[in-house]
């Protein structure tokens, strides 16, 4: 049972979210860093790229973290044919009123599932942009608030590229983290089967509950924002920031708005460990998936295989850490 916001402490909200993680995993197997990565964008009010093959369980992650969660959730199937219209909605004639009505589009939702978003054109990943920063959809002079919680969890295909259009820079930059989806380990992929042997469903999800609610996804996300963090560890994330403008392999670095998806990602992850404050250590931690998607490496440096992450990683050795 959902409580009033107002008698939920900081204990009571941080146990619920690791629930959400056990009941994921009821689901889901040898992805608790994703899982873990959801909950870190969804406490900073953010929203994420998910990049695996197919069939690592990223649609059956999602869907089992909206249960987890006891929020609606709408999946968009983007195909190149995909209208921005079909995703945020539009106005339908009605014969009987003589009126326009507007007709919400599957955007409407706590949290979007948005399969294979490297499949429509630029025009129509737009759709997405006003409502990932703003929250909002303006049409026909209208602007319609989205629901709160709110979040994107967009899929891709790292290695089929025919049919596919690359995400726009101003798309990728609203994305708080990018997460990559491995193939389980052995064990994890022996448990995968044995479950499927014993009758388990991925498309039912019957034996997921939801253990919180929109409430307390609220006074988490309040209480995640409220870690306090001192000026030397700002100085920290602002000299990773720089760092990544002035390496030799990189042609375009991060941004400012980069560097405030650090700290809100950077907090929510100290907040999910109980600490008041935030620590280079948890500053560490959050840079690559912050940050992975957000750079542009020159030409040079990707023929001779560097990759972002091997970047990103030369900048954590390279750069003083605060004491």
């Amino acid at each position: 049972m959902t409580l009033p916001e107002t008698t939920l402490d900081d204990a009571a909200l941080r146990e619920g979210m690791n629930r959400v993680r056990l009941e994921v995993g009821k689901a889901v197997v040898g992805q608790d860093g994703a899982v873990t990565g959801l909950l870190i964008a969804l406490l900073s009010r953010g929203h994420v790229l998910l990049e695996g093959v197919p069939g690592v369980a990223k649609t059956l992650l999602v869907r089992s973290f909206s249960r987890a969660l006891g929020l609606d959730t709408k999946r968009i199937q983007f195909t190149p044919d995909l209208m921005p219209g079909d995703v945020s909605g539009s106005l339908v004639y009605d014969a009987r009123s003589g009126e326009f009505d507007f007709r919400e589009g599957p955007i409407f939702t706590h949290i979007v599932l948005a399969d294979e978003i490297n499949r429509t054109p630029p025009k129509t990943q737009s759709a997405l942009l006003e409502a990932m920063e703003e929250r909002q959809v303006s049409t026909d002079g209208v602007t319609r608030a989205l629901p709160d919680p709110f979040l994107v969890a967009a899929t891709q295909n790292p290695v089929e590229h025919e049919g596919t259009y690359s995400l726009p820079e101003a798309q990728l930059d609203r994305f708080l983290l990018k997460l990559v989806i491995d193939v389980p380990g052995r064990d994890a992929e022996i448990d995968v089967l044995r479950r499927h042997a014993a009758g388990f469903d991925p498309r039912a999800l019957e034996d997921l509950s939801p253990v919180v609610g929109a409430a307390e996804i609220r006074a988490a996300q309040r209480a995640a924002a409220s870690v306090a963090v001192s000026d030397d560890v700002l100085a920290y994330v602002v000299d990773l920031a720089r760092a990544t403008r002035q390496s030799p392999s990189v042609q375009l670095g991060v941004s400012p708005r980069a560097s405030t998806a650090l700290l809100a990602a950077a907090k929510a992850w100290a907040w999910l460990g109980g600490y008041p404050a935030i620590t280079p250590d948890h500053v560490q931690t959050m840079v690559i998936p912050a940050w992975r998607h957000r750079i542009r490496l020159r030409t040079e440096a990707e023929l001779e295989g560097v990759s972002v992450d091997a970047v990103l990683t030369g900048v954590l050795q390279q750069t003083r850490v605060p004491i």
